[in-house]
């Protein structure tokens, strides 16, 4: 049976105080769209539909793999869904009806909310959870195993205020049941608005099967509306997604201070330490040393790494290399076996190769290092004219000299040799030396002569006021 989404994302969230769309903030450095979309994912719905509305091109531009729909006016859930009909209309299978402002749901809760959907053959299905009396949530009205209807928490009747099964918001459907019944709904309420919610007494009227689905964790589903429950989220995560990794057999030297985001793959017997921020698609292997106050994104760690003090994106890292303190890789560097980067090391766009070192100091732009070069202190590869990047290759074995310049597009063959303070602007032949700069030439006496001139200009100067 084919499974179906639609997720509400359509509002502004004036709570936020901002120009944004509410599901465009961040929960652990991820949309919370995002979050919402890519459990979807992972369960391998068919089609997921995002409906969108105010500052709509925001939330097209960061969430792919999705069809989206158009609520130019806010007129309630239930209208927010219809704007999905032609979508999903006439189609068989189940649909999801999810909040685009519930970051921490998760696939397992999704995928069990639908196997009990379908295992019981319901029409629909309510995920709901216990609260306490007072919690101001619509309660879920049951009689003999079926919802009979959700009242909201300033309608509840005297006899009503003892229920403490609530509406979470989520729900999964038969699609066409669900379609029927948003025929039907209406907007005669005090906010003139369509409500998802009337359609779960209107199946059940209807004489279909509603039940509930009870969660045990509220905050899986909990709305954000402002910037502090954005806080709580992403602490609630931050704990759950560290305590997962704990378990998993990482070491994470201090959980309160280390950020680990959702899509993170950390291996066995790596140990992480405080300070550190890791987000992203990272994957870092098996006994890797990480820390302390490092930070990820979008970067492949391989087994038995070190790195600590140092910031990289979107690289590779290979086996058996250290880095740091201090270091920098930016923009599809891959860092092979063996290396070592020591302090105050950029690179951008760099290959780096086998047992290659740049001990300090040093930046690395648009190059290829080969295997077992040494690059000295205070080197830069110069690819930049102004308007062009170009590229400079160092091949193996090469012995770069401290405080050496060079001048891309430029290459610096096998076992050749650069004199410390070269500028070189010209190939380096194999086995070369390549020297460029001026010859020194000691002047005996002559720092006398220096003395002499500048106190006359020192003279002159005091004078001249």
């Amino acid at each position: 049976m084919k499974i179906y989404a639609i997720v509400l994302a359509a509002g502004k969230g004036t709570r936020m105080k901002s120009q944004k769309p509410k599901v465009v903030h961040e929960v652990l450095y991820k949309p919370m769209i995002n979050h919402v979309v890519d459990e979807l994912k992972k369960m391998g719905v068919d089609e997921t539909i995002v409906v969108v509305g105010h500052e709509a091109h925001i939330v097209e531009a960061i969430v792919d793999d999705v069809q989206f729909v158009y609520q130019t006016k806010q007129l309630g859930t239930g209208h927010a869904v219809l704007q999905a009909k032609d979508v999903l209309a006439g189609k068989e299978g189940m649909t999801l009806v999810l909040n685009g402002d519930a970051p921490l749901i998760r696939k397992e809760t999704l995928q069990g909310m639908v196997d009990f959907h379908k295992n019981n053959n319901n029409q629909a299905t309510v995920m709901s959870a216990d609260c306490d009396v007072t919690t101001h949530y619509g309660r879920v009205i049951k009689e003999d195993g079926q919802v009979k209807g959700i009242v909201e928490y300033k309608d509840l009747l005297d006899s009503q205020r003892d229920i403490t099964e609530m509406n979470t918001g989520e729900y999964c459907f038969d699609n066409q049941s669900l379609w029927n019944a948003l025929e039907k709904i209406n907007n005669e309420n005090a906010q003139n608005e369509y409500y998802l919610t009337d359609v779960i007494g209107i199946m059940d009227q209807d004489g279909l099967k509603v039940d509930a689905y009870k969660i045990d964790d509220f905050d899986e589903v909990g709305g954000i509306n402002d910037r502090v429950a954005l806080v709580e989220a992403t602490k609630v995560l931050k704990e759950r997604i560290n305590k997962e990794h704990l378990l998993n057999g990482v070491t994470i030297v201090d959980p309160d201070n280390t950020y680990i985001g959702r899509d993170v793959v950390i291996g066995e017997d790596t140990i992480i330490e405080p300070g550190c921020i890791i987000k992203g698609n990272t994957v870092i292997g098996n006994h890797c040393h990480i820390g302390p106050y490092c930070e990820f994104t979008n970067v492949t760690i391989k087994d038995n790494v070190e790195i600590k003090f140092s910031v990289i994106s979107d690289s590779i890292i290979e086996n058996g290399v250290d880095i740091g303190p201090y270091a920098r890789l930016r923009t599809n560097c891959h860092i092979l076996e063996n290396v070592h980067m020591g302090n105050f090391v950029e690179m951008k766009k760099a290959v780096f190769g086998k047992g290659s070192k740049a001990a300090h100091l040093s930046y690395i732009g648009d190059a290829e290092v080969g295997s077992d070069v040494n690059i000295g202190c205070g080197t830069i590869t110069v690819n930049y004219d102004g308007k062009n990047k170009s590229l400079t290759r160092i091949k193996d074995k090469a012995f770069i000299g401290c405080n050496s310049n060079l001048v891309a597009p430029v290459t610096v063959e096998e076992n050749a040799f650069i004199a410390a303070g070269s500028t070189i602007t010209k190939d380096v032949e194999k086995d070369a030396m390549g020297i460029a700069r001026a010859r020194q030439v000691n002047k005996e006496g002559y720092s006398q002569v220096l003395e002499e001139n500048r106190m006359k200009e020192f003279e002159r100067r005091k004078n001249k006021k």
